[in-house]
């Protein structure tokens, strides 16, 4: 009977605790939405993951962050390539500059001008590769000994064949 009194006390305390045991958490049940049969749904990581299969990111340092800031118009550089005199007018015998003006970094990025009469007539098409490594000036010119006929014209900056900017001026 003395068995019995101490049994009994510790077989209340464990049905006790067996039933204040934690419920186990089952995944929320889903159903899905018949207009969007076929999709898998889109989850969104709060970490980026990887394919194994993909070649890891390249090294941020190493990645272009290349972008033009300005094309300015004039008839002279000077030393830092840039723009010693602005305009927009010019004379048919004038050489005539664009300095694009870039910031970033690249391993190699190519920047190219196309300069145009009027209607879109090619008067002049140039590109040189560069690898800057912050802010950077790159230069084209046009001449034409004989003079440029008078009309508007434009000048078209690409940066490895996308558009970068423009600026247009006029030969009187």
């Amino acid at each position: 009977m003395q068995i019995q009194r101490l049994l009994a006390p510790a077989l209340i305390a464990a049905l006790v605790l067996a039933g204040c045991k934690k419920p186990e958490e089952t995944a929320p049940v889903v159903t899905p939405d018949p207009t969007t049969q076929g999709t898998a749904p889109v989850v969104m990581p709060s970490e980026p993951m990887m394919d194994p299969m993909m070649t890891p990111p390249a090294d941020p340092a190493a990645m272009s962050t290349f972008a033009v800031r300005s094309i300015d118009i004039g008839s002279a550089i000077g030393p830092d390539n840039r723009v010693t005199t602005a305009a927009t007018t010019f004379r048919p015998s004038d050489t005539i500059f664009a300095a694009v003006a870039s910031d970033g970094t690249a391993a190699s990025v190519n920047v190219a001008a196309k300069w145009t009469f009027e209607d879109g007539q090619l008067v002049n098409e140039a590109s040189q590769a560069i690898a800057p490594a912050g802010p950077a000036v790159t230069t084209f010119n046009i001449s034409k000994p004989d003079g440029f006929p008078v009309g508007r014209y434009k000048v078209e900056v690409m940066v490895d064949g996308q558009p970068a900017g423009q600026s247009e001026f006029e030969v009187r």
